[in-house]
């Protein structure tokens, strides 16, 4: 049976940085994944160019129920050694508004070069290798897998969340963590769009693609950047950040910037809940602008024209609705 040092579960992000590390350690490693290809979440982040680290990353932009490895891990390795890293290799980068750094050309560079630093540590990279069971013996792991049982005195766990799942993403490791008895923090979405009820959807279909600089509060949490209509409701680096933070049924608002007229949660009109939530008890939030309950054409176009083209803000729904 092969034995190895250390063998991580997840050819991701996490798991191909701490294979490379381990392997440049002089650890013998294994990376396990069931995906065809490895990184597929890097592949499609940042719009296929990879939002690869921030330069003002700290501490303070996590959220965990213990704050203290966060500013151990970040002493450890900041986002200055990655970009390190990536400058090492090469990789062309440039700044986007409030420090995120993006590949200049493709994501699939990020891919090659966490690749390249575990082929440089000596680390096995097994794709389409399902595990099938986990059992801890008196000498270390065993993980039975198609392609044969592997043994290792450690093992990470790196498989990530069950987000976008059609790309292979499970909660496999609440599974392992449950049957090892380890204690798992309820989990929450977090970084999620937020979607209209079905009423809300159908009112602004024609403001899908149309995006506004917003401020967006929910409690003592704030974001400015970038608020976008979708299809299926809103999103954008506002919208994404701030649903971390938001509990079913607490009122979420956005200021237009710069315009100071404020969009309110107001539930008797309808509802937006993020797309991985079931709906709330109390209906959550919708939009209303200025003092009306319900957006009018004048209002709406308002609203956002500071911010939109005005071939934008004439897409704004012109059927008015009072909902009362």
């Amino acid at each position: 049976m092969p034995s190895f040092d250390v063998i991580i579960i997840g050819a991701g992000a996490a798991g191909l940085m701490c294979a490379l590390t381990a392997g440049q350690r002089g650890r013998r490693v294994l990376v396990l994944d069931h995906a065809e290809v490895a990184a597929e979440k890097i592949r499609i982040s940042g719009g296929g160019r990879c939002n690869f680290t921030n330069l003002y990353c700290g501490a303070g932009n996590f959220l965990s129920a213990n704050p203290h490895f966060c500013r151990s891990a970040l002493a450890l390795y900041s986002q200055h050694d990655f970009i390190a890293l990536v400058e090492r290799h090469g990789i062309a980068w440039h700044e986007k508004t409030l420090g995120q750094l993006f590949c200049n050309d493709s994501a699939q560079d990020i891919i090659d070069m966490l690749l390249d630093e575990c082929a440089r540590g000596g680390v096995e990279v097994r794709l389409a290798t399902p595990v099938t069971t986990v059992r801890r013996g008196e000498s270390g792991f065993e993980l039975a897998t198609a392609s044969g049982v592997f043994m290792s005195e450690r093992l990470v766990c790196a498989t990530g969340g069950p987000s976008i799942p059609a790309i292979g993403a499970s909660g496999y490791a609440y599974a392992l963590a449950a049957q090892f008895g380890l204690k798992v923090v309820t989990p929450r979405p977090g970084l999620v769009p937020l979607v209209f009820s079905p009423a809300l959807k159908a009112a602004l279909a024609g403001l899908s693609g149309v995006a506004v600089d917003a401020e967006v509060r929910c409690g003592s949490a704030h974001f400015r950047e970038a608020l976008l209509f979708t299809h299926r409701g809103l999103s954008g680096p506002a919208i994404l950040q701030i649903s971390s933070y938001w509990p079913p049924g607490q009122t979420l608002s956005s200021i237009s910037r710069p315009t100071p007229t404020c969009w309110r949660c107001c539930a008797r009109n309808a509802r937006v809940i993020p797309a991985s939530r079931p709906p709330a008890p109390s209906p959550a939030c919708c939009l209303a602008a200025s003092r009306s309950a319900w957006p009018n054409t004048p209002t709406a176009r308002k609203l956002i024209s500071p911010s939109c083209p005005m071939r934008n803000c004439a897409r704004w729904p012109s059927a008015s609705h009072t909902g009362r």
